[in-house]
Order: structure tokens, then sequence, then C-alpha cells
């Protein structure tokens, strides 16, 4: 039966929920990754695999919601609550710039006083310095959190903040996609229905973004794959969906930290599964993030296309105690070692040319030897 499910995913046809639910308890994890490794193939037919380059700049951890899972953010009252001086911001992203990056991920809590002003002139500010660069920011938890404070329709909140510079949207803060799931782990944030609207609305307006899944704590199979289904219930509504991502739960320094951490099978298996099953989202990323570079390098025939980003700058997974760091180097050659060219591309997956690579490259390279002339620590991930 299961075989016959594999075949018929590679063929293109479109796979139900029962269906999906039945590949979970697979345990084959060579027959599923051959598969979504077929599918990757015909829809990535070209020799190429590829990668972005940006940082993730959180510009507050000051949080109102309350997430069990989370061991980044700080309460409005907490001693170690931040928000990064505009000077900072700006800082940081002249910092990618140079290292070749063309995007960043700015994303924060879901802080209590800021108005939506706030946010606009934070984006005016950004774009006027870097015009070239796409900010891929405000999760829909955050942008839910913006009309709430501001007491502002959701499509002014995101028809303003497009205006003032936002360029696309991260799928962060979706967990699971079920609101069992959500009451469980997470109180004061977003539910289900509000996160999928707030990607609605944003697509209606033009706009584009990723989706996620974090998975490995509290939810069931069959909810993991009601995830995946609310998730191409809405792609073939809008088709804004630019990419998936899925990665384990990391325990260490949270609320559950009692809960045994999946492993590399567990990881592949469920990427494996959403390539098969999202046959509507172009674009599966590895999480090697999470996984480790060997894990993410495998990744890459388990259903992924893209080795995801460089990632100049990681605060949140590393404070669950997580700390993958490769170079531009190691991703290149985490592609090339399988077979592919690597390439950068932006966030609509378009390749930027080669001469921009070559470049980026150079400046990586260039850096970390500075880095390591400076101190024994070295790599990319010690910028400030």
């Amino acid at each position: 039966m299961i075989a016959k499910l594999l075949d018929k995913a590679v063929a293109g046809q479109r796979l139900t929920f029962d269906e999906a639910l039945q590949l979970t308890q697979c345990d084959d994890l060579a027959a599923l990754g051959a598969a979504a490794n077929a599918v990757t193939e015909r829809l990535h037919p070209e020799r190429y695999r590829t990668y972005n380059i940006d940082r993730n700049i959180n510009y507050t951890n000051v949080c109102t919601a309350v997430c069990d899972f989370c061991a980044f953010y700080r309460g409005p009252k907490h001693e170690e609550g931040y928000v990064l001086d505009r000077a900072q911001l700006l800082d940081k992203i002249g910092e990618t710039v140079e290292l070749g990056g063309e995007q960043i991920l700015l994303q924060g809590g879901l802080h209590p006083k800021f108005k939506l002003d706030w946010y606009e002139q934070m984006l005016r500010e950004i774009k006027e310095k870097y015009p070239m660069v796409n900010v891929h920011g405000f999760s829909p938890p955050e942008i839910h959190h913006f009309t709430k404070v501001n007491n502002l329709p959701l499509e002014e909140v995101l028809t303003r903040l497009k205006a003032a510079g936002l360029g696309s949207l991260p799928g962060g803060g979706a967990e699971i996609l079920v609101d069992r799931v959500r009451d469980e782990i997470t109180r004061g944030k977003v539910m289900t229905d509000d996160w999928l609207n707030v990607m609605r609305v944003w697509h209606k307006l033009g706009g584009r973004s990723s989706a996620t899944m974090m998975f490995g704590h509290v939810e069931t199979p069959a909810e993991r794959i009601e995830h995946l289904q609310r998730l191409r219930d809405l792609q073939d509504e809008t088709g804004g969906f630019t990419a998936f991502i899925c990665w384990t739960f990391q325990p260490d320094n949270t609320q559950m930290s009692d809960i045994k951490p999946l492993g590399a099978f567990a990881y592949l298996k469920m990427q494996a599964i959403a390539r098969l099953f999202l046959d509507n989202i172009a674009n599966i990323q590895s999480s090697w993030v999470t996984q480790g570079l060997k894990v993410g390098q495998l990744s890459l025939v388990y259903g992924a296309n893209d080795m995801g980003s460089l990632m100049i700058e990681e605060n949140v997974v590393a404070e669950a105690g997580t700390v993958h760091y490769l170079t531009l180097d190691q991703i290149r050659d985490a592609i090339s070692e399988i077979g592919f060219e690597p390439r950068q591309r932006d966030v609509h997956y378009r390749l930027l040319d080669e001469t921009h690579c070559n470049n980026a490259v150079e400046a990586n390279r260039q850096w970390i030897e500075k880095q390591k002339a400076r101190d024994a620590a070295g790599g990319v991930y010690q910028l400030a």
C-alpha cells in the first residue's frame, strides 16, 4: 500500500489527508526519501541547488506572549529585555550587505508599547539607507499583535507596512497550526485561523511569504498532517507561499525541556512527507541550523531543493542550545559534494548573477580570516 502511495505522489497526483497520515506510519526512510527526491527532481530538474545570505535580526526580545517552547523571549518587565537602537540595526544590515547578503530576516517579540508608526519608521530608515535589501519581516503573530495594539484592520496594517518597505513575510510562529496544540504550548499568541488570515491578506495584497512547521513536542502525527493540509489549502487559494521549512523542536532551556528531542530520522521523514504532500509549494528548505551540516546536506536528497540561509546571525534557536554554525564555503561545498552547482538566490528564488556570488564568497573568506587573526573563536557567526 505504501509503495502505491509513493508512486502516486511521484507521478504528480495529489495525496489525501488519510494517505499522508499513512505515510507517517512508514519507517522505510529510504523509500520515503527516494520518492521525495523524485518529486524534487520533477519540480526542479535544473542541476543546481540554491542558498541565500541573510541575517536574522531580532529587534527586540520583549514579548507579551508566553510560549513554553521559546528560550528567547523575555517578559515586558524582565531585566534582560532589550530593543535594538536604530544605529545598531543599521550597522547589522550594513555588515550583511558587505558579506553579500541582499536580505534580512527582521523579527521580534510582541512588544506591548510600540505603535504602528514606530515600525513604519524603522522600515523607512532601512530602505532609505539600503534600498537593495529585502526586508523579510514581521511574522503573523507580530502582524496580528499590531492590529490589536493599534486597533486597526489587518489589511490596513499590512498595506501601511508594505508601503513603508516590508518586502516579504516569514512563516514564523506557525509551530503547529492546530488550536489544541497552540492552547497547550502558548498563551497570548495568535491562533490558527488568524495566523492563516494574516498570510491570506498579505498574499492578496501581492505579497509573498514562507511557510514553516516546528514539530516534535505535543502534537500527534494527525495534527502534523492537519498543519500541512491547512498550508496546502491556503496555497490553493492564494499561491503566495514561496517555500516550506520544517524543523524539530529544540527543548533545552525551555519550559518543555523534559521532552526528548527528535533526531535526524524523524526530521528527514517529516520533510520527505511534506515534499510528497505539498504539491503546490515549489520549494523546500533544509534546516541545517537545527540539524547540522551532514543532515542538512542529506535533506537535499530527502525533498529539499534549497540549503537555506548562511544566516549570519541567529538568536532564537541558539538560546535553546542549538549551535550549528556553517561558513559560506561549507554550505556551497555541501551542495557540490552531492553533485549540484551551488547558486545564491533571492527571496523569490531568482538566481543572483555569478559575479555577485563570487564576490560574496571572497568577502566571507576575508571576514573569517580577519576574525581568526583577531581571536581564536573565528567564524562568521561571531558578528556583533
